[in-house]
């Protein structure tokens, strides 16, 4: 598997991965996965199987029989993501969605059945992974090992931005406090907590444009 090169883009919430992964995939050519996605995936095929978030084997079966597909986009918009045939790119990034997956994703059953697909992912010429624990545990020997940051502040503050534009109003600081509380959750679960790898490259990206930020991405990844 590792002789294709892989670059593990880790970090909370908010802090851009999403953005500049699609990016930087598109400008070497490589393949994307969104392990986030997954996490989602899985949350809204329980609740749509009528599957209790405390029924630990009906979440690990939920993960072990996603039918998925993820599409190219044009530049700028994010990837489509198909669940059983039917488009549902939007209803996985909704908050409740989001704040549903960070539950599940602190079940290792679930983790364990969706490990092994996220590594088929890595296919040549190369795979720019995003997510939590790409680089501590999906794929400890990636070329590549990059966490990408941001307050708390500001990412509640791009979270608003995104949902304005998108005609939803609701409330900064219950999107500050719900970031918290995710980011709290991620960070000190059992089971691959989020945190940087010992050999990770770490960015904060607070304060910096798109392209600041994947300027620092390549450079860090040695494509600048």
């Amino acid at each position: 598997m590792m002789d294709v090169p892989v670059i593990a883009v880790d970090g909370p919430s908010g802090s851009g991965k999403g953005t500049i992964t699609q990016m930087l995939a598109r400008r070497l050519g490589y393949h994307l996965l969104d392990s986030g996605a997954l996490y989602r995936l899985t949350a809204l095929a329980a609740q749509r199987q009528g599957v209790s978030y405390e029924d630990v084997d009906g979440l690990a079966r939920v993960a072990g029989s996603l039918d998925v597909a993820f599409q190219p986009t044009p530049p700028g918009e994010p990837a489509r993501v198909l669940l059983d045939g039917q488009d549902v790119t939007s209803e996985i990034r909704t908050e409740t969605c989001g704040d549903n997956a960070s539950k599940v994703a602190v079940i290792q059953p679930v983790r364990d059945a969706l490990l092994q697909r996220q590594r088929d992912f890595c296919q040549p010429p190369g795979l720019v992974a995003d997510g939590r624990d790409m680089g501590t545990v999906v794929f400890p020997d990636a070329t590549v090992k990059i966490f990408l940051t941001a307050s708390a502040e500001e990412r509640a503050r791009r979270r608003h931005q995104q949902l304005l534009e998108a005609g939803v109003d609701v409330s900064i600081d219950a999107l500050l406090d719900e970031i918290r509380a995710r980011d709290d959750r991620d960070m000190n679960r059992a089971s691959a907590p989020l945190r940087p790898a010992d050999d990770a490259q770490v960015i904060d990206s607070t304060g910096l444009s798109i392209e600041e930020v994947l300027g620092k991405v390549m450079a860090a990844a040695g494509q600048a």
